[in-house]
């Protein structure tokens, strides 16, 4: 009720108690049984998404074009329906991350795994860049998306180009997320915390299986068995195929070296990250980097009849797997509200 003025005899209004301060509480969002509660979103978390976005529109215009010409022989990464699926599987979800950051809608998922895939972005970016421009400092029999060939004169093509581009783009993302990250604040109840040592120890071992793995080709020229017609004699032949991941030079080498201390340290770090989706979105961009990695082997062991799909690749495939699966776990463990 308003109060009277003892001396003049007016009435005077009391301030409402709302008006007394600022709300500073967070807003505090329910999802999946988690108290989730989103807070300060600077404006950059926005561009890391639209980064993503560019990304992912770059990749998926990447893999219709030439690829590369290489000894006049024109390579594309797209060969049919099959090939097409796994073309779009990383630009798909860079997309629909990218959105969710633009958003702004649980910001330490997208970040997380912005910053996870522009990590591992970088070792590639390095091969990527010597397939189109180094290799032919050292000629030698490659396989290139499907292909064997002699890299003895290589053109690159739209397809190459704007492979880089998506990659640059994913390391750009990777460094605003690493940015960003510490001036955003997200939190829930912590479901995850009693999975978080379980996860990790599988996620180390997934890791090292992963480098193991790909320090030889997901798809390979198989030996040669040949008979001497003269003594009946066989033997086998090796052929010269697929270089693997720390048997190219310059930047190549370095290129892996990042790749796999990288695939470790994320590996590492994924797990621990807080809170509970920002573990799920680092542990998705691992899984769709080794998934994809062991899935090209089978894509160009299946387009050329000189190539078979290797051990390395099919345990790339079921590392993925199961790094999809620590993922799910991730996803799943929820706290009843």
């Amino acid at each position: 009720m308003p109060d009277r003025d003892a001396r003049t005899g007016t009435e005077r209004t009391r301030p409402a108690a709302r008006r007394a301060g600022r709300r500073t509480t967070a807003p505090s969002v329910a999802v999946s049984g988690d108290r989730l509660i989103v807070g300060t979103v600077p404006p950059v978390v926005p561009v890391v998404g639209v980064l993503l976005v560019l990304a992912g529109i770059a990749g998926l215009a990447a893999a219709f074009p030439t690829y590369l010409v290489v000894d006049g022989t024109v390579l594309r990464q797209v060969h049919g329906p099959g090939s097409a699926l796994l073309a779009l599987l990383v630009p798909a979800v860079q997309v629909a991350v990218g959105a969710t950051l633009v958003r702004r809608a649980v910001p330490k998922f997208g970040l997380a795994y912005a910053s996870i895939a522009g990590t591992l972005a970088v070792g590639e970016l390095l091969i990527e860049i010597y397939r189109g421009s180094s290799s032919t400092s050292r000629p030698g029999v490659e396989v290139l998306a499907g292909e064997r060939v002699l890299t003895r004169g290589i053109e690159v093509g739209a397809g190459w180009v704007l492979g880089v581009v998506a990659l640059s783009l994913t390391v750009l993302a990777g460094a605003v997320a690493l940015a960003a990250w510490g001036r955003t604040v997200m939190e829930d109840r912590g479901a995850l915390d009693p999975l978080r040592a379980v996860l990790a120890g599988a996620a180390v071992l997934l890791g090292v299986a992963a480098v193991l793995c790909l320090t030889l080709p997901a798809a390979d020229v198989p030996d040669e068995l040949r008979t001497d017609p003269a003594t009946g004699l066989r033997t086998v032949v090796t052929r010269e195929g697929a270089q693997a991941l720390l048997e190219r030079p310059g930047l190549a080498l370095l290129g892996g070296l990042l790749l796999a201390g990288a695939l470790l340290l994320c590996s590492v770090v994924a797990p621990s990250l807080r809170p509970r989706l920002a573990a799920v979105g680092g542990l998705l961009a691992i899984t769709v980097t080794v998934l994809v990695a062991g899935l090209e082997g089978l894509r160009d062991a299946s387009h050329s009849a000189e190539l078979e799909w290797t051990v390395p690749g099919v345990g790339l495939v079921v590392v993925g797997v199961a790094f999809a699966v620590l993922t799910g776990v991730a996803w799943r463990a929820r706290r009843s509200a």
